[in-house]
Order: C-alpha cells, then structure tokens, then sequence
C-alpha cells in the first residue's frame, strides 16, 4: 500500500525549549494539525485516511529546538529569534574571465550576472525582509540593489562584508598569478588559513570581520535579514556561525546567486537550515520558509 500526503498544517507553540532531552518536549497546538494521507488500495476508491500529527517535524524530521546543542555566536541574548539569508552576488566580469577578485572594485556584474540577480529577486518576491545588509563593493552592491528593488527599507552597506583583500593577486588571472607567483598563489589555493602576504593573513583576517558583521546584522531589530555579499566572506560567515575555524576555508563553496539560510535563537546560537540553494537559477522557483 503506497500513502501520499496531500496537506498539513501544524500548529506549534513558539516557546518551546528542551530542558531534558530524555523527555519529550510539550507541544502545544490548537486546533490540533492534521495530515490527509491518501493511501492506494486495489479498489478504485481508495479511502482517505486521516493522521493528526502533532507538528511538522513528524514529517520532515526537523529540530524541535536547538537551545544549548550548539555554541552562541553572539555571547549576549538578542532581543528576539533571528533567521538570515545569505547570497552570493550574481556573476561578475572578473568571474567570467577568470581572475583573481578580491576587494577590488574593478569587477562588476555582467549581463549574465544581472539575470542571476533577477532571478533571485523573483525567487525571494513572496519573503518578508526587515532589512537587506550588503558589501559596498560593485559587484554586490549592483546585486543588492536588484534584489531589493521596490522594497521600503534602505540598503545597509556594511564595510565588514567586504571581500578578502588579496594583495598584488586582484586583477591577475588565476592562470598568470599561478606563473608569477607560484608560491603565494600555490598557499592561497591550498592552505588559504595560512596564507600571507607582508604579515598578514587574508583568511584568518576574514574570520574577524565576518564575526563584526554577525554582530551587526544580528543586534539589528527585525527578525528576517537578507544578505548579499562575496563568496570568500560567505564561507567566513557560515564557519563562524558554526564554529569552524579558518582551516576549513575550502571546506564551503557557494555559487553565483547561492542562497544558504540560518536560524538564530534568542542566545545567539545558530542552525544552518539550508546551504547553496540555487534551484532558482534552473526553474521559476519560489522560495516559501
């Protein structure tokens, strides 16, 4: 016998917490929520079945919280819970032609990338945002301002979200950098966390500021934060709200227009919920969470 589910619509209180995880935590719903399951019978009838569930998590087999099962980012309470959507600019100039981009401002979104940036727009049109926080550099910012088009808030622009300065690297191509400077460039690919130039460490300087910029995205009041920055920093931020250290740099990667989506708790502690999303690049995908 094959079941399929048709609808549900669980009701689950917002105060839920986990004391004692050898207990099961109380749920509260009203009414109670409901399943209808058709299951396939040799009659051509089929009957309906109905399952009260007692949340979503029955079906998905998500968390019913997260309190204390991780680290706090923050150290100090927020005012509320807080989720935030990452994205990674759409594709740029220097993408395309394969260089080295870093904090340069010379690469800018290309015609393919403004599509991306489009398509993003159009996959977020039914999200509700409190505030949208972006890199100033071009290629971001030009992004930022596509998704956020028509929407009441002003862009934040914040200098944390800048990409990873990479010294005399920006503007080569990889291929020529690879040539020139076989040993930065050699470092920088495969162990980016101690990769230096002139005593400083690009990566492990990025772990800094990606943590400057959680604090100020998420001691900002709203609940629902968009964000839209570069790939570099973009593994900086997950880490950190992980508690990755620097080492697992090359461990994430995003693509242009990528979205990833954490759930913070009112102590600062995170869950990622979705990583690199990008059916809205293949499909007229709308995004619903």
């Amino acid at each position: 016998m094959n079941c399929t589910a048709l609808s549900s619509t669980p009701f689950l209180s917002s105060s839920i917490t986990i004391s004692d995880s050898r207990k099961s935590p109380k749920i509260l719903g009203c009414p109670c929520s409901t399943v209808r399951i058709t299951c396939s019978s040799a009659s051509p009838d089929p009957p309906i079945t109905i399952v009260e569930l007692e949340n979503s998590s029955s079906l998905t087999g998500g968390a019913y919280d997260f309190q204390r099962a991780t680290t706090s980012l923050t150290q100090k309470l927020l005012s509320s819970p807080k989720k935030v959507t990452l994205v990674r600019h759409g594709l740029s100039s220097w993408n395309k032609e394969g260089r080295v981009q870093g904090s340069s401002n010379q690469s800018v979104l290309s015609e393919a990338g403004v599509a991306q940036a489009e398509r993003c727009r159009m996959a977020l049109a039914e999200m509700h945002f409190d505030q949208c926080f972006s890199s100033p550099i071009s290629r971001a910012k030009s992004t930022a301002e596509i998704l956020w088009e028509k929407r009441d808030q002003p862009l934040v622009f914040l200098d944390s979200l800048k990409e990873a300065h990479l010294f005399f690297l920006e503007g080569m191509r990889n291929v020529d950098a690879r040539k020139k400077y076989p040993k930065e460039f050699t470092m920088w690919r495969e162990d980016p966390s101690n990769f230096c130039i002139d005593g400083v460490y690009p990566v492990r300087k990025l772990w800094e500021t990606a943590r400057e910029a959680w604090m100020e995205i998420l001691f900002t009041p709203g609940e629902n934060f968009l964000v839209v920055t570069h790939k570099s920093i973009l593994r900086a931020l997950i880490c950190t709200a992980l508690g990755l250290g620097p080492e697992r740099f090359r461990a994430i990667d995003i693509n242009n227009g990528g979205l990833s989506v954490f759930s913070f708790n009112k102590q600062g502690e995170a869950m990622l919920q979705s990583l690199n999303m990008t059916a809205h690049m293949y499909s007229d995908h709308i995004f619903h969470y």
